[in-house]
């Protein structure tokens, strides 16, 4: 089946490996465009390979060093949030790959789906922040939306088209991440060089800490509520080191199906973009005997930011946007290095103390929620340096 797809997040883990998979795809899979942040000089490359009509750049200086650079290719080149904008709505475009990271990712897929389009989903994001307004909008009720997630994917293969009525619970996987079964004071010397390593999948930095942290398995509980219409009481995080099975879904019979492979993006990338068919691939397979599977609890006390994410969808409103946006705050900071590992959520827990939450909250208030959590946060991280120091 050929299909027309545009990537926004182009250069980053998701984006690049959505390229490597339209280039095993073959001819069939065109990409019409192409959306970034800065990186210019990989763009331009991506450019080059797969001749896309629109090329997008958030920064304006890298936009203009791009249009030079391609001025001979007749690629159009656009640069900051109307670009953006314009390469989630590409007309041409029958499935849009959304692989940005963070709080910026909500416009696109909001505006993508309201221009109808197929959109695979690697912006968790976006669900943590406007979930209940793509419900209310009725967005999340026409089947546009296709997980790429690796868990989010499992459970999409598992569930088929069952009902949400006949499914007892989810069984959300996490590898724990580089520093699971450490107890406090240790993570408290953690370098971001080490939170930066882990040891199952190759991702992007904000990613690999948030998994270190455990709070990208918060996110993707609330991501999970609202792709598949569960409460938070069906959703059972649970650790399984080998990062193998990625998912399961027990059903009210006690039956549980789960989706097992190896850990390597390309696959659930795949699934999104060749759905509702399936193409061969050369992707390394997984054998049942090459490891035993391990699972247990999550740890609560040592890795807050799982709790936090909780609470945060239990608040409800603008709160998840607030959690979102001092995470992105606090591990930015922790990544250059002002930060301890254990500020990270104490960041967020100090800003969503001071957040006084809207109910019902219609976009602007969530860009609103998004702009304050971020002045807040750059608050309390300068507090807790003052504090060290």
């Amino acid at each position: 089946m050929a299909k027309k797809i545009a990537v926004l997040g182009s250069t980053g883990s998701i984006g690049t490996q959505t390229l490597e998979v339209v280039r095993e795809l073959g001819p069939g899979y065109e990409v019409v465009a192409l959306a970034a942040g800065k990186n210019d000089h990989l763009l331009r490359e991506q450019v080059e390979e797969f001749k896309p009509a629109l090329a997008v750049l958030d920064d304006r200086g890298a936009a203009e060093r791009l249009t030079k650079s391609l001025r001979s290719t007749g690629c159009r080149v656009e640069s900051g949030r109307d670009g953006q904008l314009e390469a989630a709505t590409w007309p041409s475009a029958d499935l849009v790959v959304m692989a940005q990271v963070g709080f910026s990712g909500f416009e696109p897929v909001v505006a993508a789906l309201e221009k109808n389009k197929l959109v695979a989903l690697a912006n968790k994001e976006s669900l943590v922040v406007g979930g209940e307004i793509l419900k209310r909008l009725g967005l999340l009720d026409r089947g546009k939306l296709l997980p790429v997630d690796s868990e989010h994917s499992a459970i999409w293969q598992c569930l088929g088209g069952t009902p949400p009525e006949q499914v007892s619970r989810v069984y959300l996987t996490a590898s724990g991440g580089p520093f699971f079964g450490r107890e406090f004071e240790e993570l408290e010397k953690v370098k971001p060089e080490e939170a930066l390593k882990h040891p199952n999948w190759e991702m992007g930095g904000k990613i690999t800490i948030d998994s270190a942290t455990m709070m990208n398995k918060g996110l993707e509980v609330i991501e999970a509520m609202w792709l598949f219409g569960l409460s938070l009481e069906q959703i059972e995080v649970v650790i399984h080191r080998q990062s193998i099975v990625h998912s399961m879904v027990e059903y009210i019979d006690g039956s549980i199906l789960a989706q097992l492979g190896k850990p390597d993006m390309r696959l659930p990338i795949q699934f999104a973009l060749t759905y509702p068919e399936r193409e061969n691939n050369r992707f390394e397979r997984y054998s049942p005997f090459e490891k035993r599977l391990d699972f247990e609890s999550p740890d609560w006390d040592n890795f807050p930011c799982l709790g936090l994410a909780y609470r945060a969808v239990q608040n409800g409103g603008t709160m998840p946007a607030v959690l979102n946006s001092a995470n992105e705050i606090a591990v930015k900071h922790f990544i250059d290095g002002r930060l301890r590992f254990t500020g990270i959520p104490e960041v967020i827990e100090k800003t969503m103390g001071d957040h006084q939450t809207v109910k019902s909250p219609e976009t602007i208030d969530i860009l609103e929620a998004d702009r304050w959590s971020r002045h807040k946060a750059e608050a309390v991280v300068g507090e807790l340096i003052g504090r060290v120091n």
